[in-house]
């Protein structure tokens, strides 16, 4: 108890002195570690946020930065995409959803008080609220089990928003994941690691594991791999990683036959297997598993035809393809969130299932996919902005050679190819300020010692 009671006070001293130093570090802090709160207590500490850096602000401060002014041209694309949207209503119910990415970029611009220690000690403090919210987490479902003996709260999300899972479903395991995937390789990227950095490392990728996001643990086991062999202290002694990437390229050259083999195999297979999840939760017993080949060439499906998550995607994919061809919508989009009614056109016309009392149908479901909802609400200009955003997440990671950084890039690169993940509030809030916090640090002339 001590113990706990001196890193308290220490925290919370040292927060204090940060925040003397720049009184917008507290107010950063609160959004940072906020984002798996309600969306009001979020929503609030965004307007202080705001409405502090307006009330500090001073013209000498202005610091632009071209990485953060990328943010802010996707959020005025999507606010023009009302002008020619197909859905006015829709378009408009969805502008202020994405307000973050004007507003948090619009802060770091017109404040450049933020240090390099600041920037840091906001990521880290951030991991440690995401290790209170596992532990919540994994209490709750202790307790929920020892009720109700059900091992499906240890697992995932619920069905719906009462119904057993690990997290609500309003949260979704898949954005979780990916919350705590950054604390994890905010604590493995330390320098020097304690006994306790440790134990919780294991408790966070326990806690992915048990989220049960196949993309993203694959993505987590791969950064592990490539902390281990390129950016740890001991990565320049060792050898043994030019003798694994020479292992891994004869392999694939001895078994492409059988790699080949496999895909056609799974492609066209019917199984309820997948390598990304289910869309639909609780599928009935006796219905058909569409196939990858059957999603992108059938011509009608019935209800009682289920996808997997792969397979649903390929036919997303497809969807996207013919709306766009259709419609000759490549330069303009149909609006900020107004592609929903064309993708729910198609699956009238394909007849899938559309939902009953129970379970929604899949017409109610966007892409599913960050890239292709770019293209289809807000154009080619939309899609080359998103595209140029990650290239420059990216590339700064890696001129700066900071692991965390780089983990935070990867893991959006990958997220976004199977989420539309800023076309959602707790979204677009995390993957702005986290963008903000990373890349206007890997611009700052000052250095950690100052």
């Amino acid at each position: 108890m001590v113990n706990i009671y001196n890193f308290l006070k220490n925290v919370f001293q040292d927060i204090k002195t940060e925040t003397s130093k720049n009184n917008l570090f507290l107010l950063a802090l609160l959004l940072v570690t906020t984002i798996p709160l309600p969306f009001a207590v979020s929503n609030i500490c965004l307007v202080l946020f705001v409405l502090f850096a307006l009330i500090k602000f001073k013209k000498e401060k202005v610091n632009i930065q071209f990485s953060l002014l990328l943010p802010i041209g996707l959020f005025v694309l999507m606010t023009l995409s009302y002008f020619w949207s197909i859905d006015k209503e829709s378009t408009l119910k969805a502008i202020p959803k994405e307000i973050s990415l004007l507003l948090i970029p619009f802060v770091f611009l017109i404040n450049k008080d933020f240090s390099s220690i600041q920037l840091d000690k906001l990521k880290k403090y951030y991991s440690y609220s995401i290790v209170l919210v596992v532990l919540y987490f994994l209490a709750r479902a202790v307790i929920r089990y020892t009720i109700n003996h059900d091992t499906r709260a240890f697992f995932y999300h619920g069905e719906n928003e009462i119904d057993f899972g690990l997290v609500p479903k309003l949260l979704n395991a898949i954005h979780v994941s990916v919350f705590v995937a950054i604390a994890l390789f905010c604590f493995l990227s330390k320098e020097v690691k304690t006994k306790v950095d440790i134990i919780i490392s294991g408790l966070l990728f326990v806690f992915i594991l048990l989220l049960s996001s196949k993309n993203i643990i694959v993505v987590v086991i791969l950064l592990l791999l490539i902390q281990v062999f390129y950016f740890s202290k001991t990565s320049n002694r060792l050898r043994l990683r030019n003798l694994i990437v020479f292992a891994v390229v004869i392999g694939l050259l001895f078994s492409f036959g059988r790699i080949k083999s496999r895909f056609l195999h799974e492609f066209q297979s019917n199984s309820e297997k997948s390598i990304s999840t289910n869309v639909i939760e609780g599928v009935p017993d006796g219905v058909h598993y569409v196939s990858l080949k059957e999603a992108w060439t059938n011509q009608k499906f019935t209800p009682n035809d289920y996808f997997p998550g792969t397979a649903f995607r390929v036919y997303q994919f497809r969807v996207f393809t013919e709306i766009l061809s259709e419609n000759n919508r490549y330069l303009s989009g149909f609006g900020l969130n107004a592609s929903t009614s064309k993708v729910e056109e198609k699956a009238i016309s394909y007849n899938l299932f559309l939902g009953n009392g129970e379970k929604e149908g899949y017409q109610t479901k966007n892409f599913h996919n960050q890239y292709i909802q770019n293209f289809a609400d807000l154009g080619i200009f939309g899609f080359l902005l998103i595209i140029t955003i990650l290239f420059i997440n990216l590339k700064n990671a890696i001129k700066k050679k900071d692991f965390l950084h780089f983990a935070f890039a990867i893991l959006m690169i990958s997220l976004f190819l199977t989420e539309s993940f800023l076309w959602r509030q707790r979204g677009v809030v995390f993957f702005t300020i986290m963008y903000c916090i990373f890349n206007f640090g890997s611009l700052k002339s000052n250095s950690k010692t100052e």
